[in-house]
């Protein structure tokens, strides 16, 4: 038999256990912690003796006080310290969650993501968020949205549905980004019954014109089984990670595959895919197994 007082303990070492864990999920992860995920690989019919190093950032979410302009401008320092070849952007730079003290405009995310420096240029496609937060881009049903516009104006080259060809040391290689899958949210507003999304995989690859090796950016990781062998690389975000991540295992992800694309390293009949555990939230300002990481792939 346990005594009163000993029960007392033991609950109140269980809520102070409890209170512990919610403090770090809500508060030392999410915005205490910058974690760098590193992969290396040769992927089938790669180029003998191209060499290249790929810095990714995904799902930033800019609000406060989760994901400030200035924390925004810390982590490109960070990234531009890694030595890429390219820096890749990987969509939903709009915030997500109602959880904020305020929303992080466009100009100022924007701006500060035009401190990200690299050799071959930094490259971006959208994410759903930034189709969802704008209002007239809905209505419209396509377009350009003001994250376009905002990255666009900075600098930044923006892929919807496009694939262009880079070289380095003598060696081209194609960046082909897709425009988001979930784009157009159903509603009677928009007098739409389900969701459609604005990407052409098909349309996209058309434009590569060699054999040089394909990098395709696309922001929800639910297009891969669909992705041909003729791509080396498939990068994407938008899961999070599931935000909270078990021992390997994410009980929610935003995906219809669930976690079988939830996070990391992929292979499926020698094609890759990598999914970033991203640096924002969505939902919920909660971060548990997945710290906010940036993704570095060397290739070759």
């Amino acid at each position: 038999m346990i005594s009163r007082r000993g029960f007392m303990k033991l609950v109140g070492g269980g809520f102070t256990s409890f209170a512990a864990l919610g403090g770090y999920a809500l508060a030392v992860e999410p915005l205490g912690r910058l974690s760098i995920a590193r992969y290396q690989m040769t992927p089938p019919a790669w180029t003998p003796g191209l060499k290249l190093r790929l810095v990714a950032l995904a799902d930033l979410h800019a609000c406060e006080p989760w994901m400030s302009a200035d924390r925004i401008v810390s982590i490109c320092k960070r990234a531009n310290s890694l030595g890429g070849d390219v820096t890749l952007l990987l969509g939903d730079y709009a915030s997500g969650m109602n959880f904020v003290t305020r929303y992080v405009h466009s100009s100022e995310w924007s701006k500060a993501l035009s401190t990200l420096q690299a050799p071959l240029g930094v490259h971006a496609v959208m994410g759903n968020h930034d189709w969802w937060e704008d209002r007239t881009a809905q209505k419209n049903g396509g377009g350009e949205t003001f994250a376009h516009r905002a990255l666009a104006g900075v600098g930044i080259e923006v892929h919807s549905n496009r694939a262009i060809r880079l070289e380095k040391d003598g060696f081209g290689f194609w960046l082909a980004g897709l425009e988001d899958q979930l784009a157009l949210r159903p509603g009677k507003i928009w007098n739409r019954r389900r969701m459609i999304g604005l990407d052409d995989l098909g349309g996209t690859l058309s434009q590569v014109t060699d054999e040089a090796p394909v990098i395709l950016l696309a922001h929800e990781p639910d297009i891969f089984p669909k992705v041909p062998s003729r791509v080396s690389l498939t990068l994407s975000g938008h899961t999070h990670g599931g935000q909270v991540r078990l021992a390997g295992y994410s009980p929610v992800v935003p995906s219809r595959f669930g976690d079988r694309y939830a996070y990391g390293h992929i292979v499926e009949d020698d094609r890759n895919l990598i999914v970033s555990g991203g640096l924002g939230c969505s939902v919920a300002p909660i971060r548990f197994g997945v710290p906010p990481e940036i993704v570095v792939v060397d290739l070759g």
